[in-house]
């Protein structure tokens, strides 16, 4: 029997138009600055990661509301991404980065177009016919206005009856719902950052970005309520791997930060990636965290191509999770 061909479908509900603005100093509040430069480019967590499947020339459908005919859609296809668009009234929103030389980045997003039911119910039905052909479907980024904050956690639960293989990457109150409906809508991998898990376990959010063992100790938690791993991204600090079979901790080689921004989307393409192409948990994480590092040395949402990815530079260590969790 022939094998199936690899395929990661991404679903961005809630797209944006990302406007990078590049100061050559600091910010200033209430100042007028110049700019080094603006980079514009159709964005959303979904997106980007679509975006690195392209490059990593690995098949890839991305699910969105847009209408077909919009330039965010034409300008996905002629960067070679099989976008599927499901019609949407309303303007796209815009998201406006602004990067500072030292990489320090302030983010001002706004809310997108209203939601209906009719949207919500075609974009599951959308995911739900791909279930069986994807290695895995990744539902990335924040809802759009009118959405309930247990969408995520319904659909999750309808595409894993559909078969597929489930990732999440999201924040707030659609994050919230989807840990309360633990276990029944327990995706297969969640890729939470360090203050995103301790928004709902009760950690500083310094703490666990600066103690890896303490940021797996609790994603271990959510292991243990059926989610099947638990990618945590710790920015400088690399990140950490938790799975049935234990827990580890990457640390990230030396990188000159140019813009976080699309980093996290970066580090879940590579295990995602190393998933697919077979590789043991440990050296997805290192997949992982070179994918991040990479993208955090480049400007605006840059997504890296594979040449540009050192895994070999990632230090992986195992972690010791039989006393605290």
């Amino acid at each position: 029997m022939s094998e199936r061909p690899r395929m990661i479908v991404t679903l961005t509900a809630n797209p944006s138009h990302d406007r990078t603005v590049n100061l050559t100093g600091p910010l200033e509040r209430g100042a007028v600055q110049r700019a080094e430069s603006v980079i514009s480019q159709a964005g959303g967590k979904g997106v980007n990661i679509s975006r690195a499947c392209v490059a990593a020339d690995l098949p890839s459908i991305a699910v969105l509301p847009a209408d077909k005919d919009d330039p965010f859609v034409l300008e996905l296809l002629a960067a070679g991404i099989d976008c599927r668009p499901v019609p949407h009234e309303g303007d796209l929103r815009v998201n406006i980065t602004i990067t500072e030389p030292d990489g320090t980045t302030t983010k001002l997003n706004s809310p997108g177009p209203q939601a209906t039911p009719r949207l919500l119910e075609a974009l599951e039905d959308a995911l739900v016919r791909r279930a069986g052909v994807a290695d895995w479907i990744v539902l990335a980024g924040s809802l759009p206005p009118g959405t309930p904050s247990e969408w995520y956690a319904d659909l999750v639960a309808a595409l894993r009856r559909a078969g597929a293989r489930v990732a999440v990457d999201t924040s707030e109150a659609p994050l919230k719902a989807l840990v309360e409906a633990l276990p029944e809508s327990a995706p297969h991998l969640m890729k939470p950052n360090g203050e995103e898990l301790a928004s709902f376990t009760g950690h500083a959010a310094e703490e666990l970005e600066a103690d890896p063992l303490a940021a797996a100790e609790a994603g271990l938690g959510l292991v243990r309520r059926g989610v099947e791993a638990v990618l945590v991204t710790l920015g400088p600090y690399g990140a950490v791997l938790v799975n049935a079979q234990g827990g580890w901790h990457a640390t990230p080689p030396p990188t000159t930060v140019v813009s976080t921004v699309g980093a996290g989307d970066s580090s879940l393409f590579g295990y995602l990636f190393g998933d697919v192409t077979g590789r043991d948990p440990d050296q997805r994480l290192a997949l992982a965290v070179a994918y991040g590092s990479a993208a955090a040395g480049l400007p605006g949402t840059t997504i890296p191509h594979p040449r540009q990815v050192r895994p070999d530079l990632v230090h992986i260590t195992r972690l010791d999770l039989t006393q605290g969790g």
